[in-house]
């Protein structure tokens, strides 16, 4: 997906703020409004800086899930999910804030099976019910393990969720797909037999960060080798 590379490290998305806010400046700098230039110095650096986008390389484990966005975790939970055999999922979700990196990365590689959006509400990306409530975008991959989900869902300050991923479309893993302008969330949906190697409160980075191990046995079954609870106090690998 070439339209989701980055311009001299900046997110495409991001280009249409910063390049206004720099002309802006320009012009007042000409004009020698020197208060006001310095703001929109400001502004047009934070702008630049919030969009960008560095190089990563994702390294790798046998049957690992990297993780899709940069952001803390905010919850491990098993939840129903009709599109996980089994009808359950282990979710992981990350709260991104103005401060994280907010392009998406695919978790694992595979075929997209779909590309959902929904209309919704705006509410606090910390609140649970925002993944049922809020504006929402949903990626279902076709992997070797079988279906893995990602959701993007805008908080109170996101106002626009860019996914360029389509249908039928082979993904690999690390690679860019998306973008959510300002704070927001992402959701992780694994299948049940997957070993979690993170817990909430930790923070993760997009394309590096090991979120899961799936075990071809343990997917094939549909087992749980530990119960959700025990899983946040597994060890926790740094990088996939």
């Amino acid at each position: 997906m070439e339209a989701m590379n980055p311009v001299f490290g900046v997110a495409r998305s991001g280009w249409k703020f910063v390049l206004p806010l720099g002309a802006a400046f320009l012009l007042a700098l000409a004009l020698g409004w020197g208060i006001v230039a310095a703001v929109l110095a400001v502004l047009t650096a934070y702008m630049a800086w919030f969009f960008r986008d560095p190089e990563r390389k994702t390294p790798g484990i046998p049957n690992s899930i990297c993780s899709p966005a940069d952001g803390k975790v905010a919850s491990v939970l098993e939840v129903p999910e009709p599109h996980i055999p089994g009808g359950k999922a282990l979710r992981v979700a990350i709260f991104l804030n103005i401060f994280n990196v907010h392009v998406q990365r695919v978790p694992a590689s595979g075929r997209v099976m779909s590309v959902e959006h929904r209309t919704g509400r705006h509410l606090n990306a910390l609140n649970e019910k925002c993944s049922e409530e809020n504006e929402a975008c949903t990626m279902w991959l076709g992997t070797e393990h079988g279906p893995i989900g990602v959701r993007q869902i805008a908080g109170a300050l996101a106002r626009r969720i860019v996914c360029a991923a389509q249908e039928d479309s082979q993904l690999r893993r690390g690679q860019r797909y998306g973008i959510i302008q300002f704070g927001s969330r992402v959701e992780l949906f694994l299948p049940p037999g997957a070993s979690v190697k993170v817990k909430p409160g930790q923070t993760v980075t997009g394309g590096l960060t090991c979120i899961a191990v799936l075990q071809e046995e343990q997917v094939r079954k549909g087992q749980v080798s530990t119960p959700p609870l025990q899983r946040e106090e597994r060890p926790i690998a740094k990088a996939c």
